[in-house]
């Protein structure tokens, strides 16, 4: 056997069984196809509802307006967290190509954390302006924002809870064909969200306070 064959770098099923890598190279290519019609189908529901809120984003009804109620700092750090949590979610796939279970599971750890971190304080903005009378059934630009913010942040916590269940299926199955090809579609998903919640930012908060 030549060093080549040894490479973790150069054959990322080295450490599958013959069973087992059969199975990843003949079924991985449609279930990550099947996946990225799902993304595209939930790209068109966050289109929807960009739509939504953008018809409805100055109908105030005498209520609270974007630049009384956001807060731009907290907002900033809470897309700190999500941006970082991709950022340490792709640090997590090299060692998953290399077969190392420790690192994938230390980095997706971590990604949790920030990911749990971004929860909490959404969570925590949604309480405060429905404190301050500014719920969703203010006007209509306040259910716009907790729609379209509120599904953003449900698909999150599903993310999470995915998140937590692959920590779980590492410790006992190791990085398997079936976890590997998990770990690719959780991936591709964490990141969609990067995605949706930087038009978010952009065109929810920060247009919104100053237009």
């Amino acid at each position: 056997m030549t060093d080549h064959a040894l490479d973790p770098q150069a054959d990322p099923t080295w450490y599958l069984t013959e069973e087992e890598a059969h199975h990843d190279h003949s079924g991985s290519g449609p279930t990550i196809l099947g996946f990225w019609i799902y993304l595209m189908s939930d790209a068109l529901i966050f289109a929807s509802l960009f739509a939504m809120f953008g018809v409805v984003a100055s109908a105030y009804a005498g209520g609270p307006v974007p630049h009384e109620i956001f807060d731009l700092k907290l907002v900033a750090l809470n897309t700190g967290l999500l941006l970082a949590s991709s950022i340490t979610f792709g640090e997590a796939m090299p060692h998953m190509e290399a077969g190392r279970v420790g690192p994938v599971r230390a980095w997706l750890a971590i990604t949790g954390l920030l990911g749990a971190g971004f929860i909490g304080i959404e969570l925590y903005e949604f309480a405060h302006l429905i404190a301050e009378n500014a719920g969703p059934d203010r006007s209509a630009f306040l259910s716009a924002f907790f729609t379209l913010v509120g599904t953003h942040g449900a698909h999150v916590t599903v993310g999470l809870i995915w998140l937590v269940t692959m920590l779980v299926q590492l410790g006992q199955h190791g990085l398997n064909a079936a976890t590997r090809r998990r770990l690719i579609c959780l991936s591709m998903f964490w990141h969609f969200l990067d995605i949706i919640w930087i038009g978010v930012f952009t065109f929810v908060y920060l247009y919104g306070v100053i237009r």
